[in-house]
């Protein structure tokens, strides 16, 4: 199994962005949980820090295909390192307001301006996408190896921000989120040999990556993934916390990122010749069948162990989305287009993250595990109602590239 990855390390200059980019997603996983733990301990409202924590990431969903243009268009270095720098200062800001005890209001307006950021999932992959590009099973390898990494981060991400909220103080753990990600990024944008060239201005298709073929429909059934991610991460700090165990969300939300990515281990040494539109339908159809099962059980640790097997959908679903999207633009829009789907998952992470925090203060909080579960049963129906567009859209894409 690890034949499939070692080629991968062999690429001059691959080990330290993958690494540096890892350090950088460990520290934006922790800034969910961080951001609920913290308002939630200071104002005793899951409401607000849910409110909070959506706001962070729909501000973060809109700058997430801006930031992915201007990528594309002046290069990695030069178009993300303002908005890395910006993104401290601003954290550094919300959490002194949290710590003084400012008004709600300026926790929403310094998290928003933190999270105008770039995202280092799409700049990395397009670097795989640039390295690998007529090597396609070595390119699913490593689309497969990012989903590890995204999830490895989820794993120790969440732990970590809970861990400095709970032990040091409330904002530890929003604090040591914002470190850890600006040292991750400025790191990765100074491996200067993987970058990708940047597409001539003349060469350059017109339009917007949202407008080409079947990207608007995976960004929607992404959004439903999105809305699955929110509701277990709200869900799982709130029945932690009913049952007088805080410290155990990090866990359950541990199991669940633990699961998708040894699956995505799995998944990145398989090869597939059928369609991958129709892949795609039948890895979020799974998402639904695995986490329909945590409604019957309250137990914390049999929780775990449910939130584990859930988890083993979500990175399959998601290579297959990010691989389709390769699929449907062109190169000049790479950036841009993996931004746009990441867009529509991040809003519907914010979205779930806001209702389930509403829920959980009107339901209780074991209940709202029906939010994650019918989110990912439209996902799966999303899938298969656009399906039969994006098997059309991959076709079209790829003839129109070799012509």
């Amino acid at each position: 199994m690890l034949s499939t990855y070692r080629p991968l390390f062999a690429i001059p200059g691959a080990w330290r962005f993958l690494a540096a980019g890892a350090l950088s997603r460990v520290g934006g996983a922790m800034f969910g949980v961080a951001i609920i733990v913290m308002i939630a301990t200071r104002r005793d409202s899951y409401g607000l820090a849910g409110a909070v924590s959506a706001g962070g990431i729909v501000v973060l969903a809109v700058a997430g295909p801006v930031i992915g243009r201007l990528v594309d268009k002046h290069g990695q270095r030069r178009a993300s390192m303002p908005f890395i720098l910006m993104t401290f200062v601003a954290g550094l800001v919300t959490v002194a307001l949290s710590a003084v005890g400012a008004p709600a209001w300026t926790l929403f307006v310094g998290y928003a301006v933190s999270a105008f950021l770039p995202e280092m999932g799409p700049m990395s992959r397009a670097r795989w996408a640039h390295l690998l590009r007529d090597e396609p099973d070595a390119l699913h390898a490593a689309m497969s190896l990012e989903q590890v990494v995204e999830e490895a981060t989820f794993v120790l991400g969440p732990v970590l921000g809970v861990l400095a909220a709970t032990t040091l103080f409330p904002e530890a753990g929003l604090l040591l989120a914002y470190v850890v990600f600006t040292a991750g990024s400025v790191l990765f944008l100074a491996e200067r040999r993987s970058e990708p060239p940047v597409v001539p201005h003349d060469e350059r298709p017109h339009g917007l990556a949202i407008g080409r073929p079947g990207v608007a429909a995976v960004a929607a059934a992404l959004f439903m993934v999105g809305a699955v991610f929110g509701g277990n991460e709200v869900v799982a700090v709130a029945v932690a916390d009913e049952a007088g165990r805080t410290g155990m969300s990090s866990v359950i939300l541990g199991a669940f990122a633990l699961g998708s990515a040894l699956s995505a281990i799995v998944f990145g040494t398989r090869k597939f010749t059928g369609s991958i539109a129709r892949r795609f339908v039948w890895c979020a159809l799974a998402m639904f069948v695995l986490e329909a099962p945590v409604l019957l059980v309250d137990d914390l640790w049999g929780l775990t162990a449910l939130m584990f097997v859930a988890g083993s959908a979500t990175a399959p679903t998601l290579i297959t989305g990010m691989t389709l999207v390769q699929h449907l633009v062109p190169r000049a829009f790479l950036t841009e287009g993996m931004a746009v789907v990441i867009t529509g998952l991040l809003i519907g992470l914010a979205s779930g993250t806001a209702l389930s925090g509403i829920l959980v203060d009107a339901w209780g909080a074991h209940e709202t595990f029906a939010l994650p579960m019918t989110a990912a049963l439209l996902s799966a129906l999303i899938a298969a109602a656009w399906g039969r567009l994006l098997g059309r859209s991959v076709r079209g894409e790829g003839a129109a590239s070799r012509s």
